[in-house]
């Protein structure tokens, strides 16, 4: 990138296609950007589809906040076949002769899964034991033990039945695993099962349909017009009430000193703070026994 060359920052929505890594499309991005600054907030696996948020410039500072967001996916879930990677990348591990499950089983079984629930993670992930992820140790041979973690699942819509194969909608908390989501329904209903498609429809309030597929994105950096499917860094930072300060703050602000200003009106401690001309300048952090915000995060 020519150094003359201005720093972009911001999000991109993108509909990762089947057979990417999460860090292929970053590193596309990043060769047509130009940008040396690129991540991305919330792995998808190659095998699945849909939405991926890709961080440009100081947007990768606050890819944290946007990976808190809550998760839609789409699944598909083949009954009576398991594998060791709980999806259909994987090696066959059990085969049921029969699947004999009725749409009411099904039901009952999927509605066990809605709410506060301890899921374990596959062996094929990205989690780490002693410094190694998962899916090196699992493709070596060797299994550890994972402790089981809480996560929450907010909703599951059954889409469709077609024995051995339904179709659902989950609404879950960061850090739940689809796949091992679809191994336990498979060890619930005693026949096995794993994840055999997986779309993520939304991600915090970025969606599907506002997604741009990877041919629509090189055409838009070809042409130039890449920019105009950024969308600005404060999107990130929603769930945070927004404060505008005075110019006076605004440069105490940028130095890294704490401010005067309202009491926050929602539970959370932090803040989007605005220059008067609506720029945003910072997140910031009350102090409740100061009674100040303080600087958490400062944008150029």
């Amino acid at each position: 990138m020519n150094q003359k060359e201005p720093v972009i920052s911001g999000i991109l929505n993108i509909d990762k296609p089947q057979g990417w890594t999460s860090h292929d499309v970053v590193a596309k991005v990043r060769r047509l950007s130009g940008q040396k600054r690129v991540g991305h907030a919330g792995t998808l696996d190659p095998l699945a589809t849909g939405v991926l948020l890709a961080c440009l410039g100081q947007a990768t500072r606050v890819s944290e906040y946007l990976m808190r967001g809550r998760k839609v996916y789409q699944a598909a879930v083949h009954l009576g076949l398991s594998t060791d990677t709980y999806d259909a990348e994987g090696q066959v591990t059990t085969t049921a002769p029969e699947v004999n499950v009725t749409l009411s089983q099904l039901k009952e079984a999927l509605s066990a899964f809605v709410g506060r629930i301890e899921q374990t993670p596959p062996m094929y992930s990205a989690l780490k034991h002693r410094g190694i992820p998962l899916y090196k140790l699992a493709r070596q041979g060797k299994t550890v033990e994972r402790k089981p973690r809480p996560v929450e699942i907010y909703d599951i819509k059954l889409l469709d039945w077609s024995s051995p194969v339904l179709t659902i909608e989950v609404a879950c908390s960061p850090g739940t695993y689809v796949r091992s989501l679809a191994h336990d329904l498979g060890q619930r209903l005693g026949c096995g099962a794993h994840l055999s498609s997986l779309t993520r429809l939304a991600s915090g309030h970025f969606t599907l349909d506002e997604a741009v597929g990877l041919d629509a994105l090189s055409k838009a950096f070809a042409t130039g017009r890449w920019v105009e499917l950024i969308h600005p860094l404060d999107e990130a930072l929603l769930d945070f009430e927004a404060i505008t300060f005075g110019s006076q703050a605004e440069r105490q602000i940028r130095f890294g000193q704490q401010v005067q200003g309202p009491k926050p009106s929602s539970s959370s401690p932090l803040c989007r703070a605005y220059s008067t001309e609506g720029e945003l300048i910072a997140l910031l952090q009350y102090d409740a026994q100061t009674g100040l915000w303080q600087p958490k995060k400062v944008f150029g």
